[in-house]
């Protein structure tokens, strides 16, 4: 049977099918990137996904075509934290899930220019989208978690997003740095400190 006399809903589960597994390799390629960096085995993302070797360069013919897909299924998920950050019932820990996923975010990135060579006009590119689609995000979530009293009102979301990518810096040059361990150092520091009782909650907690 051609393609042509394909049924349209067995078309479409090839269709689905594929997305699925290019969803899959896309997950492992972030995890296995986090981990050991761009430059990765492709065996090491085979055997995170449960997919074959061929199967991923069918996707992803080379490197630089992975590592670019990646960075850009990594702003998608990071882009969709806005809708959680609307109706969260605990900013403060959406918005510190959010940089933890966005510290890991930056390994991809830090490998992109590399992986891109002579293609400076491509990587500024992806930099200046990844800004324009993420900035507005992490700007809300900071003002959620002001809102609600956890942190501090007077963080500029372009300085915090500075600020992450700086402590995030020393991934690749020194294997013991502990960037989350910074990074929830700088968080604890935006934390507002819990109000003081009144006299009447003290009375209360205490008894006549």
């Amino acid at each position: 049977m051609s393609t042509a006399d394909t049924p349209p809903a067995a078309a479409g589960r090839k269709r689905a099918d594929v997305r699925r597994n290019e969803q899959k390799l896309l997950d492992a390629a972030a995890a296995v990137f986090v981990r050991m960096g761009v430059h990765a085995p492709v065996r090491e993302i085979a055997a995170e996904s449960g997919l074959g070797m061929g199967t991923i360069y069918r996707h992803f013919p080379t490197r630089a075509d992975l590592v670019v897909a990646v960075f850009r299924h990594q702003v998608d998920a990071l882009a969709a934290a806005a809708h959680a950050a609307q109706t969260a019932d605990a900013p403060y820990e959406i918005l510190r899930q959010w940089v933890h996923q966005f510290a890991d975010f930056l390994v991809t990135k830090h490998g992109l220019a590399e992986a891109l060579h002579s293609d400076r006009a491509g990587f500024e590119s992806l930099h200046n989208e990844f800004v324009e689609r993420l900035l507005p995000v992490l700007d809300q979530l900071l003002k959620a978690s002001a809102s609600a009293g956890y942190t501090r009102a007077d963080v500029r979301a372009y300085d915090f997003m500075l600020a992450i990518g700086n402590l995030c810096i020393g991934i690749e040059t020194f294997p013991d740095y502990q960037a989350r361990h910074m990074i929830d150092l700088m968080l604890a520091g935006l934390t507002q400190p819990a109000p003081a009782p009144t006299g009447n909650e003290v009375r209360s907690a205490t008894g006549p």
